[in-house]
């Protein structure tokens, strides 16, 4: 038997997750499992070859920390990429234990959270464990947490090697009625070979400089003739929708995906100024999708749940952004 460990934390030496993965291998590799992890961490740039690692296992465990909201991006990556690249008949007939451990809140909404990923995979999933641990030297003093990790690896080492059957969950008959996508015709070895080229850098910078390259040369063909009309858009609607923060100053910066200058907005008190240009040390920094500006303009979403949900990268201070959705209010709009 064979069971891989997916660690998606930072690597930190006082991560509680750490220590209940150590624990658990240990308890596997006593059973004679054979136990290979993968340190998502140190191997961001071929995480999306790492689906093709499942294909020599029989069980996998993912194993995060909640360090301030949800499991972490390099999770986020891996599950991304056994969506795109993963071999799914594998997956259909492989066991998944979750392991999650919180140093703030939110432990049990993420191992939730990779229990209902792996089953729209169409993966199996075990009984997996949770828990909010400030301080890993907690595990030294308490012999019936130690007990409850061991449990929990002789609980997926059983069920693997019975091959003890799930119920049917309706995140899988999501999957199969309305969440179909476009199966792309690619054998194994082309997916792997796809999977390899994305997680090239040297490639994926290539082809985005020919991107925007072609993207230049058109937009020259085509002329500036609607410029002029474009670096209005939105202004009229922040103008009309701003509420004056006395005492309040802020300069933000917006990068929407098809503008080529970022829209800036300066705020002091009672004061506002709207224009298309650069700036230099922005107090907020956003990238965000046209769709995504339209939806907070027509209150379908605010900036925070923007950021929140990912449909918008920010850089800088937060609390600065909180305040995007005191001094401009679109919920009239809705």
């Amino acid at each position: 038997m064979k069971i891989n460990i997916y660690y998606g934390g930072r690597g930190l030496m006082d991560d509680p997750t750490l220590y209940v993965i150590n624990r658990m291998q240990m308890v596997l590799e006593e059973l004679h499992v054979t136990v290979e992890r993968f340190n998502l961490y140190e191997l961001k740039n071929r995480i999306t070859t790492l689906p093709q690692t499942i294909k020599n296992a029989d069980g996998i465990i993912l194993a995060s920390t909640v360090e301030w909201y949800g499991i972490g991006g390099y999770m986020h990556q891996f599950l991304d990429a056994c969506w795109l690249y993963g071999d799914k008949e594998k997956i259909a007939g492989t066991y998944m234990c979750p392991i999650v451990m919180s140093t703030t809140y939110g432990e049990r909404e993420g191992k939730l959270t990779l229990t209902g990923a792996w089953e729209i995979l169409g993966g199996l999933p075990c009984s997996g464990i949770c828990g909010y641990i400030e301080d890993p030297s907690v595990f030294d003093d308490n012999e019936e947490y130690i007990k409850i990790i061991e449990k929990k690896a002789e609980n997926m080492y059983r069920t693997i090697n019975q091959k003890m059957a799930c119920l049917p969950a309706s995140n899988q008959a999501v999957k199969q009625k309305v969440s179909i996508t476009k199966n792309i015709d690619l054998t194994p070895q082309e997916s792997e070979q796809l999977s390899q080229y994305a997680s090239d850098d040297s490639y994926v910078k290539r082809q985005k400089e020919d991107i925007q390259e072609l993207t230049s040369l058109f937009r020259d063909l085509m002329g500036d003739g609607d410029q002029e009309e474009s670096e209005e858009e939105y202004i009229r609607e922040f103008r009309e929708h701003f509420i004056p923060q006395p005492g309040f100053k802020a300069l933000y910066k917006i990068q929407v995906e098809g503008k080529r200058k970022p829209f800036i907005i300066e705020v002091d008190g009672p004061e506002n100024n709207y224009y298309y240009g650069s700036v230099e040390n922005p107090d907020v920094e956003l990238q965000m999708s046209k769709e995504t500006m339209d939806d907070i303009l027509f209150a379908r979403m605010t900036f925070q749940r923007a950021f929140m949900g990912g449909a918008m990268k920010m850089k800088g201070d937060f609390r600065i952004l909180r305040t995007l959705d005191q001094i401009f209010s679109f919920m009239g709009k809705a």
